[in-house]
């Protein structure tokens, strides 16, 4: 089964934005991802992963009145979290891809620190429910 793996920034928390990290604790958590990724595709798990821009560089966009594009620049100060990022995995069951998860939150941060940072798990549908 195929799973995403959302990496959420929270605003709220303690952890300093990542641009003003200490180069080598940076570095030290750009290995620790690319380490990872790599033990997932010689485990025949990993699918894809990337990771995404700053929120100020978002669009929301809607189809307005008479179908017209309306689009809403970011950022969205309302919003207290955001994703930087995500992994599709494709593994035998969701307790493997919670397990997996829990170790992409344990990434290093500032000072090799744990960032415990949350990750959603949800199942990738490869089509509607049965019951429908």
């Amino acid at each position: 089964m195929k799973y995403m793996l959302l990496m959420q920034f929270n605003q709220l928390s303690n952890l300093p934005p990542m641009d003003t990290w200490p180069p080598q604790d940076i570095k030290d958590h750009i290995a620790f991802m690319h380490e990872t990724n790599a033990k997932l595709v010689e485990a025949g798990e990993f699918v894809e992963a990337q990771g995404l821009a700053e929120p100020d560089q978002a669009r929301i966009v809607r189809a307005g009145a008479g179908g017209a594009t309306v689009v809403t620049d970011g950022p969205f100060p309302e919003t207290k979290e955001f994703l930087v990022g995500y992994w599709i995995l494709d593994c035998e069951s969701a307790e493997r891809a919670i397990e997996i998860a829990a170790g992409f939150s344990a990434a290093p941060g500032p000072g090799g620190k744990p960032l415990n940072m949350p990750i959603e798990v949800r199942q990738v549908m490869s089509g509607p429910p049965e019951d429908f």
